[in-house]
């Protein structure tokens, strides 16, 4: 087997063995590169001062995104490119913006904002038609206020990039054999081992081997296990260059579960524009180019905000064991909190969401104290199906009501079979008390988070003729 990570950086093939699999990109490169440039400020993911941009050879095309170091573990680079910084040698078009605006001060975070910028002037991936303010949602700056960063990311909006050499550089280093690495690790006093299958079929056959493996796709959760917790994973699989096929068909669209958030959002957002809008809402422009759509699903969270948007459009999940697949509806694969229908062995492949019929109604609400990169206090996703005036069908479903996402089936019988009235809906929210005991915490208690779900349903009716919807409730989604 193979063992020596290799990816391109500043026109040199960089080759690493005896690592430790779930080393930060960022510390080896302020450790061991002395690229000191990117910069830690929360280790999670959330401050954008460790920015840099990796490059995706995906066919003939080199992809480019802008992530978080401080949450992406070395092997993730593996066949790919990294920019940095210290890549530009401080005579980039983007710092010379920066300077002659005035945009930075202290400067701690400056070198994530500039990457995050020259990403967006390339075209880089969730950047292309974005404003600018979405494209810095990632990045922290106490400072300045963004007034003058804005103005050097309009000074500098498109730039031209020749990447032939770097994807002449990525072809060399494609794989067709599965990487393993080996740690000998003395503080842990185990072995420790991380794959990078060739294949999904390879996938496959490593975890019949070893069903106790760890999947790590984007690392948006799993970087914080080993960032803030401090936990030892001893054998983890990087796939995040799996599965990676968005199938659109006039009956829905089938992503599969390596599918990056930044690159769903335009599928899913043709099936309902408020799924688009969710996806924005989701993280920062770093964290939608790592994360991925069954990740999300995978891990079980009562607070993702994707799966309760897919139980309500009907979503159905693929898993596979071996040769073997089987599907089923998304709600059913939540069974309990941190329990999930997944067989030793068996993992998500993709998903499929149905496109809703015209005449819908689907509405979708993310509420959190923050609009940009902040966790949900409720997620409501809402889907009804008409026959004339009257609810033929109604799926209700929410996230960080419950100990996973869930359907709210006491208020989806309230409202199925009768006319949609602020009466009916008023019903409907009172409803949602019997279908849930939410928790209280630090994003709500329990009685505001049954309130603003009961009143995300009763705005439903004014959301509705606001669009030109009539009285009977015939939908306009």
């Amino acid at each position: 087997m193979p063992d020596k990570l290799r990816f391109y950086l500043d026109g040199e093939i960089v080759t690493l063995s005896g690592i430790d699999p779930t080393q930060s990109v960022l510390d080896w490169l302020r450790y061991a590169a002395r690229r000191t440039g990117s910069k830690e400020g929360c280790a999670e993911g959330d401050c954008g001062a460790c920015t840099v941009l990796v490059g995706d050879l995906e066919g003939e095309r080199l992809n480019w995104r802008a992530v978080n170091a401080c949450i992406l573990f070395l092997p993730m680079l593996d066949g790919k490119a990294l920019m940095t910084v210290e890549s530009l040698k401080g005579a980039h078009p983007v710092q010379s913006a920066m300077v002659d605006l005035h945009a930075s001060q202290c400067g701690f975070c400056t070198s994530g904002i500039v990457m995050s910028l020259v990403g967006c002037a390339m075209g880089a991936c969730g950047t292309v038609g974005a404003d600018p303010a979405e494209v810095l949602a990632g990045n922290l700056c106490r400072c300045t206020g963004y007034g003058p960063i804005l103005k050097a990311a309009e000074q500098v909006a498109s730039l031209p990039f020749d990447d032939g050499p770097i994807r002449e550089a990525l072809q060399k280093l494609r794989r067709d054999t599965r990487l393993v690495l080996s740690y000998e690790d003395p503080l842990a006093g185990l072995t420790r081992r991380a794959y990078v299958p060739r294949n999904t079929d390879d996938l496959a056959e490593i975890l019949i081997e070893n069903p106790d493996v760890r999947l790590i796709a984007g690392a948006t959760d799993v970087g914080l296990w080993v960032s803030k917790q401090h936990r030892v994973l001893p054998e983890v699989a990087f796939i995040g260059h799996l599965m990676r096929d968005i199938e659109v068909t006039p009956q829905g669209v089938r992503l599969g579960a390596g599918v990056r958030y930044s690159e769903a959002r335009e599928a899913l957002a043709d099936l309902s524009p408020d799924l688009g809008e969710l996806i924005r809402r989701i993280g920062a422009v770093q964290v939608r180019n790592a994360g991925t759509i069954g990740g999300n699903i995978a891990n079980g969270s009562p607070i993702g905000d994707m799966p309760p948007a897919l139980i309500a459009l009907g979503a159905e999940l693929t898993l596979r064991r071996g040769e073997a697949r089987r599907t089923l509806p998304l709600e059913a694969y939540f069974l309990d909190y941190g329990q999930q229908d997944r067989q030793p062995g068996e993992f998500v492949e993709s998903v499929f969401v149905p496109a809703p019929k015209a005449g819908d109604v689907v509405r979708i609400v993310k509420l959190s104290k923050r609009f940009d990169s902040d966790i949900s206090a409720v997620c409501a996703a809402v889907h009804l199906r008409f026959d004339g005036a009257v609810v033929q069908a109604a799926r209700l479903a929410f996230g960080g009501m419950a100990g996973t996402p869930k359907r709210a089936a006491h208020a989806e019988a309230v409202l199925t079979g009768h006319p949609l009235t602020p009466e009916r809906l008023a019903l409907a929210a009172e409803a949602l008390r019997a279908d849930f005991t939410p928790l209280t915490d630090v994003r709500g208690s329990s009685d505001y988070r049954l309130t603003v779900a009961g009143n995300i349903l009763k705005k439903l009716w004014f959301e509705i003729q606001g669009q030109g919807g009539d009285v009977l409730g015939v939908a306009h989604g």
